[in-house]
């Protein structure tokens, strides 16, 4: 897939500056793809070399945490619901995510190779930026689903079967992918005569198009409508989904009824807090030009991309009954096994 996303936007890109060349050839000393970007990072801090073997060790601890939910989920069969599919398909983006932007920061900045050449710059602006967008509609998914099993309890197992949850999963798949494709190749048109220095710890898709020379009110357009689209309008969509939730936990007449209901949607309700407050924060703190310095949005969009992912599969551990019982049984199965043995 890597592969072919690449070849993709380099094709693409190609076509772009050769069009250019054919249409505008008295502006073509303007027109000026460079060999690749260099990444800044941090820009006053000092003894950032911690901060990145801290983002390492985040890394593994999200791998083991990500793949132990997955690998229970798929292999205990009263867990095959449409409920831990939408929550297997969390897991998954999570590692993808973590995996698209932690290993490359690792290789930037501990081992001092901050240029990166231009196509794999893209291809980095486009799995990072898919996979955030994945984590926000992943959420949406699972906000669907607790909706569907409490405002409809007696058809919940009809109505949002394994089928349709794999089609629900299939199309949050599908609306980042065109969202951001499209993005991703309103680059390559864009020249680039001043500098090639990205003010961020990765290529991000801002600090990358807000440094090309002439026009780039395209690029401006998909990143407003990538960020109203795919972080606030399904932000929106769980605030929605939750007040069908409350009203549907108001006609509970128990208290205790309620409670139990609500119970099963607080997990839930961590993830979001913990996913959209701080992207929220940072996309309205852009968007109304207040200035901050560099590596204070450093780490405050590193921390929000990667801890994120490590709570995800922790929270849904520690706080899922279902999930705790299967590794009491893993854990039980083996000492019995080891006894035996």
């Amino acid at each position: 897939i890597i592969i072919i996303i690449h070849r993709l936007i380099k094709t693409f890109g190609r076509k772009k500056q050769t069009m250019a060349t054919q249409q505008e050839p008295e502006d073509l000393s303007n027109f000026t793809h460079p060999l690749g970007f260099y990444i800044r990072g941090f820009y006053a801090l000092q003894n950032t070399n911690y901060y990145f073997i801290f983002l390492s060790v985040v890394y593994v601890v999200t791998l083991l945490a990500n793949f132990l939910i997955m690998s229970i989920i798929w292999y205990a069969e009263s867990l095959h619901t449409s409920k831990y599919l939408a929550i297997f398909s969390l897991a998954v983006v999570d590692v993808s995510y973590s995996t698209a932007l932690i290993p490359k920061a690792i290789h930037t900045f501990l081992f001092n190779s901050r240029f990166v050449y231009f196509d794999a710059c893209l291809t980095q602006i486009f799995f990072v930026h898919y996979f955030c967008s994945m984590e926000s509609f992943a959420l949406c998914v699972l906000a669907y689903d607790r909706l569907i099993a409490i405002y409809f309890p007696l058809r919940s197992n009809t109505l949002n079967s394994t089928t349709r949850m794999m089609l629900v999963i299939l199309i949050s798949w599908i609306i980042p992918l065109i969202v951001v494709v499209i993005m991703v190749a309103l680059i390559p048109r864009l020249s680039y005569c001043k500098t090639t220095i990205v003010n961020s710890y990765f290529c991000d898709h801002g600090p990358v198009f807000k440094i090309a020379c002439g026009d780039y009110s395209p690029n401006w357009f998909m990143a407003c409508f990538y960020t109203v689209g795919l972080f606030f309008a399904p932000f929106a969509f769980i605030v929605l989904t939750y007040m069908f939730i409350v009203r549907a936990l108001l006609k509970i007449a128990s208290t205790e009824g309620r409670w139990k209901a609500f119970k099963t949607c607080s997990t839930h309700l961590t993830l979001v807090a913990i996913f959209y407050i701080p992207i929220l924060v940072t996309y309205v703190v852009a968007w109304v030009n207040v200035h901050i310095d560099t590596d204070t949005r450093i780490i405050n969009t590193s921390l929000s991309a990667t801890i994120p992912p490590l709570l995800n599969p922790i929270i849904y551990t520690l706080k899922t009954e279902e999930i705790m019982e299967q590794i009491k049984k893993l854990i039980k199965n083996r000492k019995i096994s080891s006894i035996n043995g």
